[in-house]
């Protein structure tokens, strides 16, 4: 063979060894990635199926006397403390806890609360609350740490400052107690469009819930709440609140009402516990009753809001409603949640909003909060 046509070969044989080297060097890149999504979606799965626990100051293990630990979460003070008040005259102090969260540097004191029993009964660790933002489940979690702390804290209530009891502090104490299981509003909306897809793998759209923030858990369910790192962390980069319409804004508002709407406070701890495999754990219905309304205000852009009870509202009749609902219906999965306690038939609510001071009032006149029978607990359902 000349050496014009050796010559003439060489291009052919240099252009074979770029394009082999050139797949070997796609295959090589799409193996990393692969790798590289593998590990990540491991690391996601491990870490929420085994995140690490804080160390406690306390221990866990506790066998004294149970006490149930009342988390307030309120805007400043709290309207309603004198009917707190007295809900928890004659209560054994052994058996309840008072925490508050309130806006930074607010004080319970006799300047601020009518009631002794809230006397600094406030967070030294608080934040700034905003509706529909991280920041309110971030509050609720600084709580429930702060409750945790006691190792006699059992049942962990979470209230809002328009809150008010239905029954008297003993039969609450006893339908909690005697329940092994935490009360979490808990359902699957196939209508609701807050599920970020940003938010995946670490939550997958199937581990989505919504449901009511007033919950009431159990020691350990409150312990996954706390000792969480990823699920927050994801929540609050992802699960944000759509501003509301500003026309003066311009095209500015435009571009903001097209951000993705989601409010963390009802989906986060729903949605934390089932990622744990939790929700057989769990009554899925809250024990706070709510009667939502549509806004139809600009403001609110038409969206839903609790009833606030008035004076003429929260008369006997009305307050012997709510106690009768023995049953709530989630429509978008079909299910009938009836309320019960150990197979026993007991009423869903024990705890109801939005109440005004005067709706509180005339609830305190009346005597139509407390005044019930442990005994109706225990009896048999009809």
């Amino acid at each position: 063979m000349t050496k014009k046509a050796q010559a003439s070969m060489k291009p052919g044989l240099s252009m074979r060894h770029v394009l082999c080297f050139g797949w070997k060097l796609v295959i090589l890149v799409s193996v990393a990635i692969c790798v590289f999504a593998y590990l990540r979606i491991q690391q996601y799965s491990q870490s929420t199926a085994a995140l690490p626990r804080k160390s406690r100051s306390l221990a866990y293990d506790f066998s004294g006397n149970p006490k149930i630990a009342f988390l307030f979460l309120v805007r400043r003070n709290l309207p309603l403390d004198f009917l707190w008040e007295t809900f928890f005259e004659n209560v054994d102090r052994e058996n309840f806890s008072i925490y508050i969260h309130s806006e930074p540097h607010f004080v319970f004191d006799e300047s601020t609360t009518r009631s002794t029993i809230f006397f600094n009964r406030q967070l030294r660790k608080n934040i700034k609350v905003a509706w529909g933002e991280a920041s309110m489940i971030e509050a609720e979690r600084i709580l429930f740490e702060e409750a945790l702390q006691d190792p006699a804290n059992q049942r962990f209530i979470l209230l809002s400052d328009s809150c008010v009891p239905l029954y008297n502090f003993s039969y609450i104490y006893h339908y909690l107690m005697g329940s092994p299981r935490s009360f979490v509003d808990s359902f699957l909306d196939k209508k609701d469009v807050r599920y970020n897809p940003k938010m995946s793998p670490a939550i997958p759209k199937q581990k989505w819930r919504k449901g009511s923030q007033w919950v009431t858990l159990i020691r350990r369910h409150a312990e996954e709440v706390v000792d969480d790192e990823i699920i927050f962390p994801i929540f609050k980069k992802f699960c944000k609140r759509r501003p509301s319409v500003d026309a003066s804004k311009g095209r500015k508002n435009l571009k903001l009402q097209k951000q993705h709407n989601c409010i963390p406070d009802e989906h986060y701890v729903q949605t934390l516990l089932a990622m744990k495999n939790l929700e057989t754990e769990l009554e899925r219905r809250t024990v706070t009753y709510t009667v939502w309304n549509q806004s139809t205000t600009n403001t609110d852009n038409g969206g839903w809001h609790p009833f606030t009870f008035s004076y003429a509202d929260a008369g006997s009749e009305q307050i012997k409603r709510i106690k009768e609902i023995d049953h709530v219906y989630y429509e978008t999965e079909y299910r009938t949640e009836w309320c019960s306690n150990n197979s026993t038939s007991v009423p869903c609510f024990l705890f109801a909003r939005k109440f005004s001071q005067g709706a509180a009032m005339r609830l305190l006149s009346q005597g139509v909060v407390g005044n019930f029978e442990v005994s109706a607990l225990l009896e048999a359902p009809p």
